[in-house]
């Protein structure tokens, strides 16, 4: 005789799927990176690749520390690339919240819903700049004719776009007269000088300083050739999606910087005098050097 209880579980059985039988809760675990109770929304803030990316975290991550700091309801997260693809991919499928791209890269996020709201460091500091052995026989810019150039990437404007303009007003085609190749990073055009693997290398001010502070022995090997006239520095950008009221307290932490007790802590790393207040028009001059530069010399990007 099959008892009342016992018909009740045969019948839990077969109606596995069905209603009309209350199964004991499950009690599932999970993981979970941050307590139950932080609710505080997460803003990704990714910055261009001037460094590898253990470099550019310890240069950023107090300007991030700053901002969580000041404030406390939200959370800010740095996001380091491993080179200019994937960063402009990261762009164009709008996963930052909060941006720190280089000018041309500004012109692209522009195109994917983000807006420009400061703009980043000294307008004079952002100049490509040539490097070259102390002992290479380069001395001016016709010298580089069938010789190789490293540059960081093809959409690096300071330290690709900004000098192949310069080699072209000085006579030279960039596509024809000189082998160009794109080696990932600012760090990495320096070392294929240092190596003999390249017979200059574009790169820009900031990330120059840092490589002679990271490496002495091997800066000392190197000299800057010739720079190039300055345009516009990096911005700072917000997807069109983030609350404005978030927007314009990151906005005005950033433009007190230079006047907060911790500002000198948080630029310092960066290599960033300081931060302006900007618009998406701040740019315009980009865009008409950049038309220009794809006019006269090459497409920035392959078609």
């Amino acid at each position: 005789m099959v008892s009342l209880e016992r018909r009740q579980l045969l019948k839990c059985g077969l109606l596995l799927l069905g209603a009309g039988c209350d199964a004991p809760p499950r009690h599932v675990l999970s993981y979970q990176a941050t307590p139950e109770q932080d609710q505080r929304p997460v803003f990704e803030f990714a910055v261009h690749p001037l460094h590898n990316p253990g470099k550019l975290i310890e240069a950023y991550q107090p300007l991030i520390a700053h901002l969580n700091q000041q404030l406390p309801d939200i959370e800010f997260r740095l996001e380091a690339s491993r080179d200019y693809a994937a960063y402009e991919q990261k762009i164009r499928d709008r996963r930052p919240a909060f941006l720190l791209p280089n000018p041309w890269q500004t012109l692209l996020a522009q195109k994917f819903g983000y807006h420009v709201l400061a703009e980043a460091g000294d307008r004079a500091d952002f100049r490509g700049i040539f490097i070259v052995r102390r002992d290479s026989q380069v001395r001016q810019p016709g010298d580089l004719d069938d010789r190789t150039i490293a540059y960081p990437s093809p959409t690096a404007l300071a330290a690709a776009i900004m000098p192949q303009f310069f080699l072209h007003q000085h006579g030279l085609s960039v596509t024809r007269d000189v082998r160009n190749i794109y080696v990932g990073s600012q760090e990495s055009a320096i070392m294929n000088v240092f190596l003999g693997q390249a017979d200059a290398g574009a790169t820009w001010p900031p990330p120059w300083r840092q490589f002679q502070l990271d490496h002495p022995e091997k800066a000392a090997q190197l000299k800057v050739i010739w720079e190039t006239p300055p345009l516009i520095n990096n911005s700072v950008m917000v997807r069109d999606d983030v609350p404005a009221k978030i927007f314009s307290k990151v906005q005005q932490l950033l433009i007190d910087l230079t006047h907060h007790p911790a500002g000198s802590q948080v630029l310092a790393p960066m290599q960033t005098a300081g931060f302006a207040a900007a618009d998406d028009s701040t740019y315009a001059i980009v865009a008409d050097y950049v038309a220009r530069f794809e006019r006269e010399v090459r497409p920035v990007e392959d078609k």
